[in-house]
Parts: structure tokens; sequence; C-alpha cells
């Protein structure tokens, strides 16, 4: 009998990884994580590559990686040949999402603190924040400029892995 097979079922390694079981089966069909080996009775087993490549996959998307993104990663790390600058370049394109997202809540939390302030008495028969909410507002300036960090993000991407 191999190691994986005398190695942790679904629920130990879900137990170490905090890794919900139902994900642990949809890394596994998504391709993040190998098909594992099984029990003679035909349980899934799992050795300690598999509980360190759970944990990096659970820490990048911690950080916020995508499925895709960490998928990139995991290959990058699978072939140490590669130079450490594509994976730079990984980062970097999910810092600049990041940092868009920032901007995005910073501006909800001015529009909304403005809002909030509006209705500070609570006496006026129409709401400042549900007129605030009714409203259309296509030209908001953080929304655009996030759009454009994206867009940019995702051409990147596209030429560094093209």
């Amino acid at each position: 009998m191999n190691a994986r097979s005398d190695g942790l079922p679904i629920g130990a390694l879900s137990k170490q990884t905090g890794c919900n079981i139902e994900t642990i089966r949809y890394y596994e069909k998504a391709g993040l994580l190998p098909t594992p080996a099984r029990s003679p009775a035909g349980y899934r087993r799992y050795g300690s590559a598999d509980l360190k490549r759970l944990s990096f996959i659970r820490r990048a998307r911690a950080l916020g990686f995508s499925i895709e993104e960490v998928r990139k990663l995991l290959k990058l790390a699978d072939e140490r040949r590669r130079p450490c600058a594509e994976v730079r370049v990984v980062a970097g394109a999910h810092l600049e999402d990041v940092q868009a997202k920032i901007a995005d809540l910073r501006a909800m939390e001015r529009v909304l603190r403005e809002t909030v302030a509006k209705c500070a008495s609570g006496r006026s028969a129409d709401c400042p924040l549900i007129e605030s909410l009714s409203r259309e507002d296509p030209g908001n300036p953080s929304t655009l400029a996030a759009s454009h960090v994206r867009a940019h993000r995702k051409e990147s991407e596209r030429s560094a892995w093209d």
C-alpha cells in the first residue's frame, strides 16, 4: 500500500486546513487538487503533498486570488524552473485589482457617510438614502476608474500569458 492510501481521510484534511469538505471536492473537480488515492473501501486518502497544496490554495484564496489566478500560481509553483517574474505578474495584477476595490470602498464609504449624515434627524418624509439609491449615477468617477484598472489588468494578464 502506498503512502497516499495510508494518508488522511477527507474529514481530517478538512480539519487540518480549515477547508470545508465540499470545497475540497470542488478544488478536485476544478483540477486544483489532484485526484486523491483511495482506500480499499473507496474513501479518499490525502498525503502530505495534498495537505501542502490545499494550504497553498487556501492562503491564496484568503488573499483574494481568483480560482484562475490560483491555477496560474499553482502551475508556476509546480514548474519551479519558471522565473519568479511570472509570479510577480499575477500578483501585481491582483494588487491592482485590490487597490481598485479599496478605492471603490472608500468612495462608497464617503457617499454612505454623507447620506447617513443627511438622514441624521430622521424626521423628513423624503429619505435621502432611498433617493440616493434610486438615482442612476453612471458617471461616478471611482466606478469608472476601477473599471479602467480592471480592464488594464485583464489586458496585462492576457499579454503575459499568451
